[in-house]
Formats: C-alpha cells, sequence, structure tokens
C-alpha cells in the first residue's frame, strides 16, 4: 500500500524467509477476500463499533481522478489531466475521515455521471455500518450543482449545501447554502491527501474494480485504526 509496488516485487524474503511464498498466493488471497467482501465488511464493522469516533456534524462529498498506468475497467482519458483515469466520489466526516466511496467510472465522465446509483453505494455502506444518514449535512462545490442530486438529497432526508453553478440556469432562484458550514469542504482534501500517502492509490495499477475499490476500503481501515488507537 505504502509502496506503491508491483504484486511481483513484493519483499517476500524480509517476511517469509523460513516459508516458500510466491507472490502470486498473496495475490490470490487479496483477489479472493476483495471478491468476497472481505475487506468491504472489515470497514463496515469498524466504523459500526467506533462511531463515537467521527464527527458527524457535517460530511463532504468530492469526486477525485486517478491516473492508471495499465488501463482496465472503467478507466478513460481525462481532457484535463492529460490522461487516461478512473474517476471516484468520496464521502468523509469532518475530521477528513473517509467514510465510504462510490462505484468507479471512466475518466472522461464528471462527477454527476451516475450519481444516483454513487449515493446509493455510499449510503448503502453507512447504512450497513448503523450510521444514521437522515438530518446529515453534506457539503459539496459546484461540480455537484444539478437539480437531480438535490432532489435525491432530499428524498433521503439530507440536507445539501451545495455551491451554486452560475452556469446552471436562474441565479435568482434561491437555494439553501452556509458559507460558514461550506468552509469545513475542505477536510475532503485533507482526506484525499492522507489518501496519496498510499501510492498504490495514488497511480492505479489494478485493472479490476472490485480490488482497485477494495484497496480503498484497506486504506480506509488503516488511517481509522491509527485514529482508534489514539
Amino acid at each position: 500500500m505504502k509502496t506503491g509496488c508491483q504484486w511481483r516485487e513484493l519483499s517476500l524474503k524480509e517476511y517469509f524467509s523460513k516459508e516458500t511464498i510466491s507472490w502470486q498466493l498473496i495475490y490470490y488471497y487479496f483477489n479472493k477476500w476483495s471478491k468476497d467482501g472481505s475487506f468491504r465488511r472489515i470497514w463496515i464493522s469498524l466504523l459500526q463499533n467506533n462511531k463515537r469516533k467521527l464527527d458527524l456534524s457535517s460530511v463532504q462529498l468530492d469526486g477525485s481522478h486517478t491516473r492508471s498506468k495499465t488501463g482496465g475497467e472503467s478507466v478513460g482519458y481525462q481532457g484535463r489531466k492529460s490522461s487516461r483515469t478512473t474517476n471516484c466520489i468520496f464521502l468523509c466526516d469532518n475530521h477528513g475521515q473517509m467514510l465510504s466511496m462510490g462505484k468507479p467510472v471512466s475518466g472522461e465522465h464528471h462527477d454527476l455521471y451516475n450519481i444516483e446509483e454513487n449515493v446509493d453505494e455510499i449510503l448503502s455502506l453507512l447504512n450497513d455500518a448503523d450510521i444514521e444518514c437522515k438530518g446529515l449535512f453534506l457539503n459539496a462545490d459546484s461540480g455537484f450543482d444539478s437539480k437531480k442530486l438535490r432532489d435525491i438529497l432530499d428524498r433521503k432526508e439530507i440536507i445539501g449545501n451545495i455551491k451554486e453553478n452560475p452556469r446552471n440556469g436562474d441565479p435568482k432562484h434561491e437555494k439553501y447554502f452556509d458559507t460558514e458550514l461550506y468552509k469545513r469542504r475542505f477536510k475532503i482534501e485533507k482526506a484525499n491527501a492522507w489518501m496519496d500517502s498510499f501510492k498504490a492509490l495514488l497511480v492505479r495499477f489494478e485493472t479490476l474494480n472490485v480490488t482497485w475499490t477494495n484497496l480503498h476500503y484497506l486504506a480506509f481501515s488503516i488511517l481509522f485504526l491509527r485514529k482508534i488507537k489514539v
């Protein structure tokens, strides 16, 4: 996770000097536990049993593009980064602890692509962890300003504090927006910086969405374990 080395470059001799263990065996179990949902269940269990360590006075939503070097599922050309990327939407708490993520989508798509499916994916994990979503204050930048997302949040009784995009219609139409609450949105940037400390996530080498997603759940768990240990 930290070095971002390829699977075949794992330092096996340092850890398994008395046994013959191949990188293929390690990847086999990582792949198996990713596909059977083990890493997701670990993350849900950590959240469920340590909810008091979270600050849910507001939550922050944002998308992040990750460059891909080997291609694979949900990889597409992103003009702004001039490279092939995968886009994911993330949700963090008011202290910058990552909580959940949407499904990976190809980099040519913007943050609102398949937004209903992604919001459902993000909230389903929180529901599985017995975290109440109704009444949450959710900050998001102007890239998420759309009637569809606002309607989705309204149906789920989540208060969306979304910065208005002047290109999206009549600026005279008033929408709820709390400037002081919006200042907390920078916490998602802090959360992304912590995630980028894992070089395996800074650049994508995993070709399968399921293993790529579960690397994130593993990173969420590592960061949260550091927090609850303190």
